[in-house]
């Protein structure tokens, strides 16, 4: 009987203890976070491609900027500046003479008077003359391909030997003067026909004028 008291008052005992709980037994164990930690990722930046710009650009496309009136006045300007400084050096340049028109056969030429005239019975040239010497000697010089022959002549007066000595005298010095003109002294033959071949048929002092002279002819 006794023992069967004692095991009823053991298990009680037993049963009481597990009844019982301490501060630690009620605090709940900290739950561990089984989720992974991960770093954090930065944030995305969009980066436009070259194809996206070139796309972009296609699409919206800027628009041109309309030309004002002071911009066209402002770059009309300087182009007018230069077409007159190109206009003033064209005025300014000689012109180029034409390689198709020989100036011997330019009738406005220097060179298209072919005789000098002398006074009564002189050899010397005149000055009135002076220009058309310069005029041959100059064009001479220029063209050494090309020759002449100078004829002297004299009006009607005085004997045939003496105008036949006075013409060639006045072919000399005409030679002469073309010499110191620019030409060569081997371009040139000087010869006299005198009283033979007159100009003017007259017989007065007009007409006399007119054959004291000397003649440029070119072979």
């Amino acid at each position: 009987m006794k023992k069967l008291v004692l095991s009823v008052v053991l298990v009680n005992l037993l049963a009481a203890c597990g009844a019982i709980h301490t501060p630690f037994d009620s605090a709940p164990a900290p739950k561990q976070n089984t989720a992974k930690t991960t770093e954090a990722e930065p944030p995305k930046v969009e980066t436009a491609t070259t194809a996206d710009v070139n796309a972009k650009s296609l699409d919206n496309p800027i628009p041109e900027a309309t030309p004002t009136a002071e911009t066209a006045a402002t770059d009309a300007a300087p182009k007018a500046e230069a077409v007159a400084a190109a206009s003033a050096v064209a005025d300014t340049t000689p012109k180029a003479e034409s390689t198709n028109v020989d100036p011997l056969n330019d009738p406005a030429s220097a060179l298209s008077k072919r005789s000098v005239h002398f006074a009564f019975d002189k050899d010397a040239i005149q000055n009135d003359d002076k220009a058309t010497i310069e005029a041959h000697g100059a064009y001479l010089a220029g063209h050494l391909n090309k020759n002449i022959r100078v004829e002297g002549n004299t009006d009607e007066r005085g004997s045939s030997e003496y105008n036949l000595a006075l013409g060639q005298r006045r072919a000399n010095n005409t030679k002469k003067a073309l010499v110191l003109a620019g030409s060569k002294p081997e371009q040139i033959e000087a010869i006299s026909y005198g009283e033979e071949k007159p100009l003017a048929a007259g017989h007065d002092e007009a007409s006399w004028a007119q054959n004291r002279r000397a003649d440029i002819n070119y072979k």
